[in-house]
């Protein structure tokens, strides 16, 4: 029933494994060339990090507001198929997770800061799910991006361990390939503020983590 929910709220997916006669070519990649290198472009001179916290739309839209984060992109990451659609990770068909890769300014925030605000914008205690998505693509994950990122995140789940009654299972790996998501999943808490998800689910997460991190907001 919770899984029923969730594809509810987000009919593309629904409908696809309803009617999987009906060519879903609004709702696959835009192209099969989608991958890291695409979300690289005009970003290489800022540092990068890459989590899985459920839905993309909620970390996504969290990381955005706040300041020294360039981008944050929408995607998959941590399976093994190449150029995964969504309704192939939706399915659990791909191993792969929906996962966020946020592009920002060292300069003004740390990687730290970020593990911070990944921390907040989800619960990491949750085993293959967050709320109401149910699986291993809404699995809580770091893929780190250096030995450096590496070592901050264990140091930070092993503080983090001493405050929750359950044990973290985030779990921590080496980033491989990062698959963008189709063109009509980023920005999308933006785009469509008013989808029942993003209002029931989404929501609270990011103004949890506004409330958070105040003073980091962008004042935009």
């Amino acid at each position: 029933m919770i899984k029923l929910i969730k594809n509810i709220v987000r009919p593309q997916l629904l409908f696809c494994i309803l009617i999987p006669l009906i060519a879903c070519s609004s709702h696959t990649r835009q192209g099969t060339d989608s991958s890291k290198a695409d979300t690289l472009e005009g970003h290489a001179q800022y540092d990068t990090a890459t989590f899985a916290g459920g839905c993309f739309w909620c970390v996504e839209a969290s990381f955005e507001q706040i300041e020294g984060v360039v981008e944050a992109v929408s995607g998959y990451t941590g399976g093994e198929k190449e150029n995964p659609t969504y309704k192939e990770v939706g399915m659990g068909l791909t191993n792969h997770a929906e996962a966020v890769q946020v592009f920002y300014d060292p300069e003004v925030i740390s990687y730290e800061v970020l593990l911070d605000i990944f921390f907040t914008a989800h619960d990491p205690t949750q085993l293959n799910r967050q709320g109401p998505d149910v699986g291993k693509q809404y699995r809580s994950a770091i893929f780190y991006h250096s030995a450096e990122q590496k070592k901050l995140a264990e140091a930070k789940m092993e503080r983090l361990g001493e405050t929750y009654k359950k044990p973290i299972v985030t779990e921590l790996e080496p980033l491989t390939v990062f698959y963008k998501a189709e063109d009509y999943h980023q920005d999308y808490e933006k785009n469509h503020p008013e989808n029942p998800y993003i209002q029931s689910v989404s929501k609270p997460k990011i103004e949890r983590v506004a409330e958070a991190f105040q003073d980091r907001l962008k004042r935009n």
